[in-house]
């Protein structure tokens, strides 16, 4: 059975109450490693992301670091809530590299009414300066990246339609088409019977895709699971492990604004080993790893 090992009993990054703009959560980042360093794009919030102080804004947050563990970060957000559609600020991002560009997924929050959320895409040479692109997918949807590569001769993304995972293509980024279900929660669970979603970018291996995903119990209880898709069609699943990999245990996974809660944007690979970040109650982030050893079959 496959297993995320903790790197660290503590989190890696914590809210900076020197910066009113991360004073409550740092939380949901995405990861991706270039050049010889981790980067991370983190989402931050100004109060309690539960929502029980009011209006928070979430803003994207850039940190950076030599060995995975360690980060140093900007004293100001790369991206904060200046358009129409991220009024209430800018969530959950997924980073691919494609062709030499970095592509940023992300929910852009209006809040004006239920169900204001939909995916947004950025891109950027260098993972501070972002150009915005704009609604993916005009409709309620979270939970959303690129693959780390073409498919086929098109771009492949994940989304969610509540409650299950769903994969899309698209020549142009643009315009997006086959819709399909790949993998909804499963009823007999008792760590993913209410929903499911992505975590980090899909990772390619000599086997298939390895996804790393999220899975959310009738006591809303989220914990990570993990999944083999193949490797032409990846709306296929060949294997999908019954037992979470991580679940909430250690004090802030389990007590923060919203408890009883991992969730990972991101991960990186680093030697022999896949650094996977998530955040602890959506206040704290932590690290976990998992050998690429196990998951060689």
């Amino acid at each position: 059975m496959i297993t995320l090992k903790r790197v660290s009993d503590k989190p890696i990054l914590s809210p900076e109450p020197s910066h009113p703009w991360e004073a409550s959560a740092v939380f949901n980042c995405a990861a991706i490693y270039d050049n010889g360093l981790v980067h991370m794009i983190y989402r931050a919030t100004d109060i309690a992301s539960s929502g029980k102080e009011g209006k928070f804004i979430s803003r994207l947050g850039y940190a950076v670091s030599k060995d995975g563990i360690h980060f140093n970060r900007l004293k100001d957000p790369v991206l904060s809530n200046d358009v129409p559609q991220e009024l209430r600020g800018l969530e959950d991002p997924r980073i691919v590299k494609i062709d030499g560009i970095f592509y940023m997924m992300y929910t852009g929050y209006r809040g004006k009414i239920p169900g204001d959320f939909r995916i947004c895409l950025a891109s950027s040479s260098n993972l501070i300066d972002w150009r915005r692109h704009g609604i993916v997918l005009d409709e309620p949807n979270k939970d959303a990246s690129l693959f780390p590569e073409k498919i086929g001769g098109r771009y492949v993304m994940f989304h969610r339609r509540e409650p299950d995972i769903w994969i899309a293509y698209s020549e142009d980024l643009k315009t997006w088409y086959d819709h399909s279900k790949v993998m909804g929660p499963v009823p007999a669970s008792n760590w993913e019977d209410l929903k499911i979603g992505i975590g980090g970018p899909p990772i390619k291996t000599k086997d298939g895709w390895l996804l790393i995903y999220h899975g959310v119990n009738h006591d809303h209880v989220y914990s990570l699971g993990i999944a083999l898709l193949d490797s032409d069609d990846p709306s296929k699943v060949v294997a999908r492990q019954k037992e979470p990999i991580l679940v909430p245990d250690l004090p802030w996974e389990k007590e923060g604004h919203i408890t009883n809660v991992v969730f990972s944007c991101g991960q990186v690979e680093m030697d022999d080993r896949i650094l996977v970040y998530y955040c602890g109650a959506d206040t704290v982030i932590g690290v976990a790893e998992l050998s690429k050893e196990e998951i060689i079959t």
